[in-house]
Parts: C-alpha cells; sequence; structure tokens
C-alpha cells in the first residue's frame, strides 16, 4: 500500500483502499462494499462506494504500479504472458459490458460480463499485471448506453485479442521484457495478434483450431491434416509441467512452416498420451527454439486459470456489485494487488520451505446465499439496487 500511496489525492481515499484491501485479503464468506465496510468497522457502506465511484485517485497509476512489483519481485528471465479472459455471472442489463455469451466459469451461455487479463508466469509464481473490460457490440452502437454506465460516447468496440494486444504492448513499452507470449484459440487465431508481436519480436506459442490452415512447402493444409503425417519416430514424451496430480505428460511433435515473415515459425501438436486427443499451436521464435521451450511455454498457459482461482477466490476480484465501469475498474485494480501480494509471499517462503509449499495457493471454502435469497447490487452512485 505504500507503494500506490501516491496514486490518491487525499489521506482518507488511501486509508480506505488500505482497508478495502485487507478486507479482500480476509476469510470474509462474502467481500463486497457492504461485507467489507461492517468488517472495516465502518457504519455503512458508502464510504467504500464513494471509493470505488467518486473519490479522486488514479486507478490506472495503481494498476502499473502493481505490474512493476510484480515484475520486480516475481522477476524470471524465462517468465511468460499468458493472456486470458475470464467471466463473471450477472443479472440484468445495466451492469457495464454485460451480455449473453459463453462464460468458461459457468461453462455454458450465461448473462455476463468478460474481462481480459495478462498474466505474468515465472519460476517463483504468477500474477496478472494488467486488465481490460471487454465491451460488445451490443454496447458500443448505442452512447446512451455506454454513457449511463461510465463509458465514453466514443467507446469503440475491440475484440480480446484486441485488448490483448493494448496490454502487452503496454507492459512492453513499460521497459520490460518477456521471451514469450501464449493464449488459447482466441488468441491464436487472430492475424493481428500474432503480427504485432512478430513486429515486437516477442515469441508466442499461440492455441489455434484444428481447421486452422497453416503455409508449408507444399502449400496450405489444416493443422490436423498436418498432425495426421508425422511419423511415429517424431513424437517424443515430454512434460507440459507440474500440475496438481503430478507431471502432465504428453507426446509432441513438431513442424516447421513456410511463414514468409522473419523469424522460425512452427506447428506444435500436443497428444493426450490416454484419449489421443490433439491441440495445435502456432508458434513464432526470432531465433530457434527447442521443442522443450515450446512445450514449456505452452504448459505456462495452465497458469492463467490458477491465477483467476486464486484471485478470485482469495481476493475478491469476481464478488464486485457495481454496475458502472468506473467502480469496475477500481474494484478489480485493488483486487490485482490484493492477490499479488499473496502471490510473492508465497514466492518468499517457498524460496526457505519448498517442500511445505509445492502447491498452488489454497482456495477457502465459499458460503453461498441461502436458497431463495440473492445477493445485494450495489449502485456505485450510492445506495444498494
Amino acid at each position: 500500500m505504500g507503494r500506490i500511496a501516491g496514486r490518491f489525492t487525499r489521506v482518507e481515499p488511501r486509508l480506505r483502499a488500505g482497508r478495502l484491501v485487507l478486507g479482500l485479503l480476509s476469510d470474509l464468506p462474502r467481500k463486497n462494499c457492504w461485507t467489507i465496510a461492517e468488517w472495516a468497522g465502518e457504519a455503512a457502506p458508502h464510504g467504500m462506494q464513494h471509493l470505488l465511484s467518486r473519490a479522486s485517485w488514479d486507478a490506472d497509476g495503481v494498476r502499473d504500479d502493481v505490474r512493476e512489483y510484480v515484475v520486480e519481485h516475481l522477476h524470471d528471465e524465462a517468465a511468460v504472458l499468458v493472456v486470458d479472459e475470464t467471466g463473471d455471472v450477472k443479472k440484468g442489463t445495466r451492469t457495464v459490458g454485460v451480455q449473453r455469451q459463453y462464460t468458461g466459469t459457468a461453462g455454458r451461455i450465461e448473462n455476463s460480463q468478460a474481462a481480459v487479463y495478462p498474466v505474468y508466469a515465472g519460476i517463483r509464481g504468477h500474477a496478472a499485471v494488467d486488465r481490460e473490460l471487454h465491451i460488445p457490440r451490443s454496447w458500443t452502437c448505442d452512447p446512451d448506453r455506454c454513457r449511463a454506465a461510465g463509458l465514453g460516447e466514443d467507446t469503440a468496440f475491440a475484440t480480446k485479442p484486441d485488448l490483448a494486444r493494448t496490454m502487452i504492448e503496454r507492459f512492453l513499452d513499460a521497459g520490460h521484457h518477456v521471451g514469450w507470449v501464449t493464449g488459447d484459440e482466441v488468441y491464436g487465431g487472430n492475424p493481428k495478434l500474432r503480427t504485432a508481436l512478430q513486429e515486437r519480436g516477442t515469441g508466442y506459442v499461440l492455441a489455434v483450431a484444428c481447421s486452422a490452415e497453416v503455409p508449408t512447402g507444399a502449400g496450405k493444409f489444416r493443422a490436423d491434416a498436418l498432425a495426421a503425417k508425422v511419423p511415429k519416430r517424431a513424437w517424443q514424451k515430454l512434460s507440459a509441467g507440474r500440475g496438481a496430480k503430478g507431471q502432465r505428460f504428453y507426446d509432441w511433435a513438431v513442424i516447421d512452416l513456410a511463414e514468409p515473415a522473419p523469424g522460425r515459425h512452427q506447428l506444435l501438436i500436443r497428444r493426450n498420451r490416454s484419449t489421443g486427443e490433439l491441440a495445435h499451436y502456432r508458434c513464432h521464435s526470432t531465433t530457434p527454439a527447442s521443442l522443450a521451450t515450446l512445450v514449456r511455454v505452452a504448459g505456462s498457459r495452465w497458469r492463467v486459470e490458477e491465477t483467476f482461482q486464486s484471485e478470485k477466490g482469495l481476493a475478491g476480484l469476481d464478488e464486485h456489485q457495481v454496475r458502472r465501469y468506473p467502480s469496475w475498474a477500481r474494484w478489480v485494480t485493488l483486487a490485482m494487488p490484493a492477490h499479488a501480494f499473496l502471490a510473492v509471499v508465497r514466492a518468499d517462503e517457498h524460496a526457505h520451505r519448498p517442500k511445505a509449499l509445492a502447491e498452488p495457493l489454497q482456495l477457502p471454502h465459499r458460503t453461498r446465499a441461502a436458497p431463495g435469497t440473492q445477493p445485494r447490487e450495489e449502485d456505485p452512485g450510492g445506495a444498494p439496487g
């Protein structure tokens, strides 16, 4: 909190932000302005709501401070930047960015909002270093709706890969170096993102659909068609990293691609040793990279899921009950240092007691609302909705 103190123009919001972050780190079964205010000894939630909506402080500056804190304490020359989105199920139509869409959180199409996060993943630990809320076309084509939700009338539609590219460039422009970026098919299937990474000299291992066409010396082929041509001797058993049940072993193969752009371009193929299920990755590196390196980067993608689980389970990332964009941005921005603090403390403890902390951050039991009841939604302008 001392690191971000300069982002607050007055002492009152700075102290209250500290209490909110401590509340996010507490063992409260449900974390929102009501419960955290009560936990902090405040008579009403209005102060916490004011902090999120109208108080004068620089949320983007805090975001930048969190990025510096994470890179400083979890620094790793071989770190990977993992990009992914996570969804929060919401009711109604007034919460910023909400619409019916598929969300992995629920595993189905739900009324939800989605945000994209880049996660810095190194050997010491992993934590989010940025955030962007995805605003669907159903919002950007309605200026009045955007204005009511605290968005600018000129808010333009941006795809999730567009948001990822913006945040990756912001990370690199801040003077940080990362050798590799990885993500799922949403990001691997976007040529603009791949081209932007190539132009920055940043390597990537990005998942693509089996139907994705890739260039070879003999013409373009679907990724799954190329996988079918891989001879048996070309597959190698390698671990994608340690999971909850030990090392995650798969069979891997790599095929060189005939891409005209500079650098080395390859198709990485992963085969499940039990089911035979395949996954495909477009890869780029400025210098030749070994198969083991590509596998390590591909395996780093699981770190983003662990980050989302611990951010939500331990730091209340998804428990915001606000409708407008400024309040959303401030809530998640304060959840980020809460989780980053836990990640750094765990990394430091792990350096002294590696055997005692071999597992990821453990999530507490999440209590649910009583049947037939709904949690209160907070209007960032004041009273609960």
